[in-house]
């Protein structure tokens, strides 16, 4: 059986990894590892722990950036650490970052905050059970929270 790694923050201001549980579950049945830590830039050693030593055959990272600019420095240092450990393992991991000023308001930010963490669950469904399905998206555009843009020059 699958088993999927959900590593999220306290810091994030929505439950995050339960929308993603909660959207893997209402599509498959896979085993779920849940590893929470403080904020983002204790997400990779949380992502290679539940792959090293949990098992996990994927595993998605969420997480809420703030709004500052030390915030975006600490987003990208968090981002670099999950492509490490990306490569160190040979596991995808999902990144699912929702910026604090993504949104303009509390009510939109948790609405992105859910939307995003249940589509890139859709996305962990799609590859590890039907990675065809993203060959079909291909160029199309595809967002996770907002809209989709579609394919350019049509």
């Amino acid at each position: 059986m699958v088993k999927v790694g959900i590593a999220d923050t306290t810091f994030a201001r929505y439950d995050m990894g339960g929308a993603a549980i909660d959207e893997l579950r209402n599509n498959v049945s896979v085993r779920i590892e849940r590893y929470t830590v403080p904020g983002i830039k204790d997400l990779p050693v949380a992502c290679k722990k539940l792959i090293e030593e949990q098992g996990c055959d994927i595993v998605m990272a969420l997480g809420m950036p703030g709004a500052d600019p030390k915030d975006k420095i600490c987003a990208h240092e968090a981002s670099q650490g999950i492509i490490q450990a990306q490569l160190m393992t040979n596991i995808h991991i999902i990144e699912v970052f929702v910026h604090e000023d993504e949104a303009r308001d509390d009510k939109t930010l948790a609405w992105l905050m859910e939307q995003r963490s249940r589509e890139h669950a859709q996305n962990v469904v799609k590859l590890m059970f039907s990675p065809r399905d993203l060959e079909r998206e291909a160029g199309t555009g595809q967002r996770q929270g907002y809209e989709d843009v579609g394919p350019a020059g049509q």
